[in-house]
């Protein structure tokens, strides 16, 4: 096949695609040529954890926005590979939460065993994608040789995430803070933030975790901040959950209620914004973070530019999986086993996917609306099948879990459903292991 591809990004998404062409090749079958473009040295996306912060060595703007202390907030077996299980890659079931080292391993077991890190350029950024006559024409980076080029690709695959630019409102009074203002994207080390008195604004699952990791490290007390509702779990004794902040005046955070508390530091959990620069406006994604993207047909094809995919781009319960069936389901169009329908069918697919979320009334019709996205795309693919239903069941559970004891929900198992296998109790309940390094979380 003498087409020519561009994958951007070797975080979860691309590295989905980079093992969906893969498994086509390993199958026998004459694939693209594939060029991967990755920022960072080496890859994993967010679960390739970085110190820094702001700008790289390179000068470029840092992607990750993981933190040293991170687990996963969602079981493992909502996310496990269906061609990759955990069993595979560790010789033995393991807990259900793993910590962020556990994860990226995983990750990065699966597309060691395929082969594809040649497909990689990395320290390589893409600075602009246009489309000429039928052909996208990439101009790349190389940082460490400081050298720009520009090669010509049939297709463009984006796979740079979603949580990467952060969303940083204003309020009064920062400008005079006497204590640190830092995003979600920015938190690295909840030691830092021993002893204080933290301010946490926005009630999204960065809120919930980065708030649990302070309380868990020492934090003197925790007030989160809500524009809407209160999170409402039950959360422990030096926890607070206000209204929302109006402004601060010298280290004093007042709120729209009418209340006042002293705080040492503010952290902002206030989401992410999708944004490519380096796409013009004719193939950039303009959506709400949503299970039903604007834009994208069966949730991966630009509906302007049809030759243009884009992966991962939903908001998320499902993560991994959910890349997989979208990256093989990209890979089949690409490949000339699904056609395309007309713009017009496309953009009534978008419509009838927002209808059917807009219809959802609460996150366990959205667990299963993504659910069955996932069902459709494998359905018509080669994608090994799993049972999904079984994976919506599992976070149903997670939900009921969290519900009993936000500090506890993490010492919960559950059974894979690409095995069948239980995972076992962690040795160490998670608010007492503060040792999370790959080598001391697999200790039977």
């Amino acid at each position: 096949m003498s087409k020519r591809i561009a994958v951007l990004g070797a975080g979860p998404s691309g590295l989905a695609q980079l093992r969906a062409f893969q498994s086509a090749q390993a199958a026998g079958e004459d694939i693209p040529e594939i060029v991967c473009f990755e920022k960072q040295s080496n890859w994993g996306g967010l679960w390739n954890y970085t110190w820094r912060t702001g700008l790289d060595q390179h000068g470029e703007p840092v992607h990750g926005s993981m933190y040293r202390y991170l687990w996963s907030n969602g079981p493992k077996e909502g996310l496990e590979f269906a061609d990759y299980s955990f069993d595979e890659h560790f010789g033995k079931q393991i807990a259900s939460y793993p910590p962020r080292a556990v994860l990226f391993d995983y990750i990065q077991g699966r597309v060691e065993k395929a082969g594809v890190r040649d497909w990689i350029r990395f320290e390589t950024a893409v600075r602009c994608v246009e489309k000429t006559g039928n052909t996208f024409s990439v101009t790349a980076y190389n940082l460490p040789e400081d050298r720009t080029y520009t090669e010509e690709f049939d297709h463009v695959i984006v796979c740079t995430g979603h949580f990467s630019t952060p969303n940083v409102p204003h309020f009064d009074g920062f400008e005079s803070f006497q204590g640190r203002v830092l995003h979600a994207h920015d938190f690295r080390d909840a030691m830092e933030f021993k002893d204080k008195d933290i301010l946490i604004v926005g009630t999204s699952y960065s809120a919930e975790d980065i708030g649990s990791q302070c309380w868990k490290y020492g934090a003197k007390s925790i007030t989160i901040s809500h524009r809407t509702a209160a999170m409402g779990h039950e959360w422990p004794d030096n926890w607070t959950e206000v209204t929302l902040l109006t402004h601060v005046d010298g280290s004093t955070a007042h709120f729209n209620d009418g209340t006042s508390r002293d705080v040492d530091a503010v952290i902002l959990c206030t989401g992410y914004r999708h944004h490519y620069p380096f796409l013009p406006d004719t193939l950039r994604l303009k959506t709400e973070n949503r299970l039903a993207t604007a834009d994208l047909y069966k949730g991966v094809v630009y509906v302007h530019e049809p030759s243009l995919f884009y992966i991962g781009m939903q908001d998320q319960w499902f993560t991994f999986n959910m890349f997989d069936a979208q990256a093989w389901w990209a890979r089949d169009v690409i490949m000339g086993r699904i056609p395309l329908p007309d713009k017009t069918a496309m953009q009534a697919d978008v419509a009838e996917r927002i209808v059917r979320e807009n219809e959802g009334k609460d996150d366990y019709d959205a667990i299963w609306y993504q659910g069955d996205y996932i069902k459709e795309l494998i359905s018509e693919t080669d994608y090994p099948s799993f049972d999904v239903e079984g994976a919506c069941k599992i976070f149903k559970e997670w939900k009921a879990h969290k519900k009993q004891g936000i500090m506890s929900f993490r010492d919960h198992g559950y059974t894979s459903v690409i095995t069948g296998t239980k995972a076992p109790k962690h040795h160490t309940p998670w608010k007492d292991a503060l040792d999370d390094s790959l080598e001391v979380y697999l200790e039977n």
